[in-house]
């Protein structure tokens, strides 16, 4: 049996400014998807330029922060808002929606893809490789953070998570981060690495992200103030990956039934 090492939730303290790990987490998400960004781009010259690349991290980070905190907001903790609005401005204190986010990234593209006349699908395909590299990120904050943990366990790497009791629970944020960021990164990463139908890349993230999400809800403790939605297991992470699921596998079902390949 582990025990969760309680991080302090600022990293660095230089006279009144304080880091909190979460904003760290979020540079190495961003940085790291300009830097892979701009390596994909290197593979296929001509097809995007350094602008471009910078724009599409901006973008996708300006969607990922503000959808993910409304996601967070309407899915999870309505009344939590309602007690305390200004709680939706305090993101250092964690409570983000990958779900919500996922929205926010879709819009912020839609509109981005208009400005630079380049086909929706063919942006998201572009980008949809790089996002399990953010979800790592986000997942290991959300372990420092110790929030999101899981279920009670006998398994012999249970964690106690003394802020919450003293039960063995399942680190749950770490298995997230080993399957929705490092395997379906690795995965993706390949499968891009080869041209593919348009659209189908951004099938195949959509199922793998959902597949994975619905798995480790099954190990991740549901939303106290939430609970079970349907049946006594269905999860609200659940609920919305199902969605997901079934969006990516239409869209790998009608990219290999077309002919445009994605660059």
């Amino acid at each position: 049996m582990l025990t969760f090492p309680q991080f302090d939730p600022i990293a660095l303290s230089i006279g009144p400014l304080s880091i909190h790990w979460y904003g760290i987490m979020y540079i190495i998400a961003f940085g790291g998807a300009w830097a892979l960004a701009s390596h994909r781009a290197k593979t296929d010259p001509g097809q995007w330029s350094g602008e471009q690349i910078s724009d599409l991290v901006f973008y996708g980070a300006l969607g990922a922060v503000l959808g993910g905190r409304f996601g967070s907001v309407i899915f999870y903790n309505f009344d939590r808002f309602l007690s305390d609005p200004i709680w939706l401005l305090r993101v250092w204190e964690g409570g983000m929606s990958f779900h919500g986010g996922l929205l926010g990234v879709l819009a912020a593209f839609y509109f981005y893809s208009k400005r630079i006349n380049k086909e929706f699908f063919q942006v998201m395909d572009f980008v949809a490789p790089l996002v399990p590299f953010g979800l790592g990120a986000g997942r290991i904050g959300n372990f420092i953070g110790g929030e999101l943990w899981g279920r009670p366990t006998d398994v012999a790497w249970g964690m106690v998570f003394p802020h919450v009791d003293q039960l063995a629970r399942h680190p749950s944020q770490l298995y997230e981060f080993a399957l929705e960021g490092v395997v379906l990164f690795v995965f993706l990463w390949i499968y891009s690495s080869k041209p593919r139908p348009r659209g189908a890349i951004t099938g195949v993230f959509a199922i793998g992200y959902g597949c994975f999400r619905f798995f480790i809800e099954f190990f991740r403790q549901p939303d106290l103030d939430i609970g079970y939605v349907a049946f006594q297991w269905l999860t609200m992470g659940q609920l919305l990956s199902t969605p997901m699921i079934l969006i990516g596998m239409f869209l790998v079902f009608r990219a290999y039934r077309g002919s445009a390949v994605s660059q």
